[in-house]
């Protein structure tokens, strides 16, 4: 897989709440008013954007891919260790020493309990006052959607409003054609003229 880092992208991925945003600012300031033509400056921005969503989407795969593989070596060692186990005691060791290792013991074979709860007459245990009220918040709220159900509700619930402001930011529409390729290519030209 193709990972290109454009300029962009890795003042991008260095950029954190923390820092200063300033340089950050100034640098796409300078990225748009510079003498380029206006949909190379487009072209810049939109694949820096992508190529970091490339780099997600491809770490995104990498862990997923990671978590299988730690569940199977897990299992796999657990599986191991008892077989393991087994011969030795089949031999009639039960520790064996070394010298990079300390040794190797055997724990004991246990049996574990575990407790299940399942209730066979629940009306009998309501009878008996093992129970609990609570408010059905979602009919609440569908009852709040009609007049008749709000007027009778009306006193009994607060509805409170909140406001969160999320900033404006920019997203990225791919081509669907293959000129992305060409644009890519043409991306690469400007960064290289930028390097030197």
């Amino acid at each position: 897989m193709k990972m290109t880092n454009y300029r962009l992208q890795t003042e991008i991925e260095h950029l954190t709440p923390l820092s200063q945003k300033d340089w950050f600012k100034n640098y796409v300031k300078e990225v748009l008013e510079s003498d380029k033509p206006y949909h190379v400056k487009a072209d810049y921005i939109g694949l820096s954007f992508q190529e970091l969503q490339n780099k997600i989407d491809y770490l995104s795969s990498d862990i997923k891919e990671l978590q299988a593989l730690k569940r199977t070596l897990t299992q796999s060692k657990t599986l191991a260790q008892e077989v393991t186990a087994a011969i030795l005691l089949d031999y009639g060791i039960d520790r064996l020493d070394g010298t990079s290792i300390s040794s190797i013991t055997i724990q004991a074979h246990k049996t574990k309990l575990k407790e299940t709860f399942k209730i066979i007459n629940a009306e009998a245990l309501i009878k008996l006052g093992f129970c609990t009220v609570t408010v059905d918040e979602q009919a609440v709220k569908d009852a709040m959607l009609t007049v008749e159900g709000m007027d009778e509700i009306d006193e009994f619930v607060k509805v409170d409003v909140t406001s969160e402001e999320v900033p404006a930011k920019i997203k990225v529409n791919a081509r669907r054609s293959n000129q992305n390729n060409q644009a890519t290519e043409l991306l690469n030209l400007v960064d290289s003229q930028e390097a030197a």
